[in-house]
């Protein structure tokens, strides 16, 4: 019966492999779609959802706009808030590989008035997070600006992970910014500029000319100027809520210069050479890796653009560029100080310098950019009050040509910019994952090099066990309840799932523990079945074993069934995982929530905080496994199932074996803590869990009788009185099968 269903999968497989392209097609098609599904998916969905649990005081939806699947919300008939759906504006899928579908309300001034998770098939939300805490987590998003967010490129807020559901925090997080932006942008939301299409976009002339002097380079805007005096500052700071602000009015004449800055994009080859010079512009060239960029910013008067807090801590803090979403500070180590002015007619400035713009920024000179000048003033011992003045540039068109004509180029497409924002994600959880990801390649590396050299190990039984322990221990406290990398059953469903519909790696990347893992275990089933992880690698896996261990060590009787009673259990979990694959190709949430059959979550992920019907169950497993090693593992595990299936694909058997295995001795048969040697001798590679124990049996000088007797031999030749003596005890040797 096994075997039929695999091959119905494998013939299903076929069929969806030949229907791949159709079903690119078919996305392509609803791509086109655009705004009429998205508008569909707000439409099913709000119905449904209380406008006074979205936001307090709200009393229903006004009807959807035209032009974007955006509702009004309304309070005794007047708008305060405009409510949309992450999944309408953005792709990022959950661990489940489906979108998490969460509903916005966001006011005028792009603030978030509340959040409310609608509907999504994420597992750990579905059965292993409590509904309050994720309550809790929407709560935190209320009040937060997306103008805040846009300028400081959506990090601008700390994210309150929750423990056992990383993945699906990051990625909601990340959809209600990154969604939030696009509405806040489309409405015109807190001032937000709206992204439109510049056609085939532009770049660099290398051939154009600059003007030659600074009096024409300010009328044609290659310079620009932000021009403030001391009365400009005084009124400034008057109007501000705090009223210490303008008690501290400066005392110079109201029309004494307090700054006077300057700034052009002298990274522009006809810019760079007419404002720095030939030499220093060779040298600025020398100094920019490619796709850098560099602006020189020029200032006089009372106030300093760069302040003195960079000697400190290494950054300006006092300017900082921002286009767009793009925000970047400067540093120490991409500053440099700015040589004379090559122009004749330049004014003297105190302060010359030239600031480096990063290739991975994101910057894009052709594009309207400013630099935001902080300005400060102290109205207590420690206390200062803040405020901001931008200086706006824009690189006018005789610098720029047209990179090509609309037949020359693809045009960027919202479905290109959402696979970069998705990549940008992963990427993020990646790097933020590396103290775990370290940790578990070198699990790997460890573990690879005791297989391959499992017959040194293994001469002393002492030191397998101690590194058996260890390695257990670690599985256990680190890769278990620390990093939460416990396979389950659900993600093979969740990868069939994807297989079967709209396949993306992106939704396995976010979790670049469980993604390690499962190349890993899929590499170790080739070399050496299921075992590497059932028996290594698991945290469930472990913690049965230590438990039985300890359970051992109090003298806890240990039962061992009969044979044929477990040769007989052996088919339950393949039955389960059957079973559990068969729901799935009809729901994929019901399959999810079938699989608590699995304790991984109660015990591993959730640190046994659940609902007690929950613990009792994982409790009762881990108790049966006092009595029964590895209990769970052995009869009801459907990931242990579904990884044995493919056992038998191993190119390579690294378990030796003598000939008098099974017949006569059953030695290794009697101590195999699984029950996986059958009587006759044989290893069977579904159940092993390559422990190595009978690999430490295959060499022991005291347990084995055929290394016994070889022994023996090389002894009789020296005492043959002896040598009678010893095989009389060695065919009294209890665990030698009579014939």
């Amino acid at each position: 019966m096994m075997m039929l269903a695999l091959s119905a999968t494998a013939r299903l497989l076929s069929k969806l492999t030949r229907l791949w392209a159709v079903a690119a097609l078919t996305l392509c098609v609803a791509s086109a779609a655009g705004a009429q599904s998205a508008q569909s998916v707000l439409a099913r969905l709000l119905p449904d959802v209380d406008p006074a649990m979205l936001v307090e005081g709200a009393d229903a939806f006004g009807p959807l706009r035209n032009d974007l699947p955006v509702a009004p919300l309304l309070s005794g008939g007047r708008e305060i808030g405009h409510v949309f759906v992450t999944s309408d504006f953005v792709g990022t899928t959950g661990y489940s590989g489906k979108p998490i579908h969460t509903i916005v309300a966001v006011d005028d001034d792009a603030v978030i008035l509340g959040v409310e998770l609608v509907k999504h098939h994420e597992p750990i939300v579905l059965i292993g997070i409590p509904e309050a805490r994720i309550k809790t987590l929407a709560a935190d998003f209320r009040g937060l600006s997306l103008v805040e967010e846009a300028a400081a490129e959506g990090a601008g807020h700390q994210l309150d992970i929750i423990s056992g559901a990383t993945v699906t925090v990051m990625v909601i997080d990340d959809s209600i910014i990154r969604s939030g932006l696009k509405v806040a942008r489309a409405l015109g939301l807190g001032g937000l500029a709206s992204e439109v299409d510049t056609g085939p976009g532009f770049e660099i002339d290398e051939t154009a000319q600059a003007p030659d002097s600074w009096m024409e380079m300010e009328g044609d805007g290659t310079l620009r100027r932000l021009s403030l005096d001391v009365g400009q500052m005084n009124a400034a700071f008057a109007a501000m809520d705090d009223p210490r602000a303008g008690e501290r009015a400066l005392t110079e004449q109201p029309d004494t210069g307090f700054i006077d800055m300057q700034m052009a994009l002298v990274s522009v080859p006809a810019i760079g050479r007419a404002i720095l010079g030939e030499a220093d512009f060779d040298n600025l060239e020398t100094w920019l890796e490619p796709g850098e960029h560099a602006i020189a910013v020029m200032g006089r008067g009372l106030y300093s653009f760069k302040g003195s807090g960079y000697v400190r801590g290494g950054i300006f803090d006092r300017i900082v560029l921002i286009q767009d979403d793009v925000s970047v500070r400067f540093r120490d180590r991409g500053h440099r100080r700015m040589g004379r002015i090559a122009l004749e007619d330049a004014p003297e400035f105190t302060e010359r310098d030239l600031f480096k713009i990063p290739a991975d920024s994101g910057f894009d000179p052709t594009k309207p950019f400013h630099l935001q000048l902080l300005v400060h003033r102290e109205v207590a011992a420690i206390e200062k009050v803040f405020t901001t003045f931008d200086l706006s540039y824009r690189l006018p068109e005789t610098y720029l040509k047209p990179v090509a004509t609309a037949a020359e180029t693809a045009p960027v497409t919202a479905d290109d910019t959402e696979t970069v924002a998705q990549q940008a994600l992963w990427k993020r959880i990646w790097q933020e994952k590396t103290v775990e990801i370290a940790g578990l390649l070198a699990m790997l590396v460890v573990l690879t090099l005791a297989f391959f050299f499992q017959m040194q190990l293994t001469r002393s039984a002492r030191a397998v066990r101690i590194f058996r322990y260890g390695f257990l221990i670690v599985t256990l406290v680190f890769l278990g309840w620390y990093a939460k990398a416990q396979l389950s059953v659900v993600n093979l469903m969740a990868l069939f799932g994807a297989l079967t519909t709209d396949f993306s790696w992106q939704a396995f990347l976010l979790d670049p523990l469980t993604f390690i893992l499962w190349f890993a275990v899929a590499a170790a089933i080739l070399f050496w079945g299921r075992g590497a992880y059932c028996g290594w690698l698991c945290p469930f896996g472990a913690l049965q074993e230590l438990t039985n261990h300890v359970a051992r060590a109090l003298k806890i009787p240990q039962i061992r069934l009969p044979w044929g009673l477990h040769e007989r259990l052996w088919p339950l979990k393949y039955m389960i995982f059957l079973g559990l694959f068969g729901v799935s190709l009809a729901s994929l949430e019901q399959a999810e929530k079938l699989a608590e059959v699995e304790p991984f979550k109660t015990a591993i992920v959730l640190n046994f905080i659940r609902a007690w019907p929950f613990v009792a169950y994982a409790a009762a497993l881990l108790i049966a496994g006092l009595f029964v090693e590895r209990f769970f593992c052995r009869y009801l595990c459907p990931l242990g199932a579904a990884l044995a299936i493919p056992a038998r694909l191993r190119m390579f058997d690294w378990l030796r074996r003598y000939k008098e295995c099974g017949n006569p001795c059953q030695t290794c048969a009697k101590e195999c803590m699984v029950q996986a040697i059958h009587p006759t001798g044989e290893i069977n590679p579904n159940e092993c869990l390559n422990c190595m124990h009978c690999q430490v049996l295959y060499q022991s000088e005291t347990k084995c009788p055929v290394v016994i007797k070889k022994l023996k031999r090389r002894a009789a030749t020296a005492d043959p009185s002896a040598f009678l003596a010893q095989r009389e005890g060695l065919e009294n040797h209890p665990n030698i099968r009579k014939t």
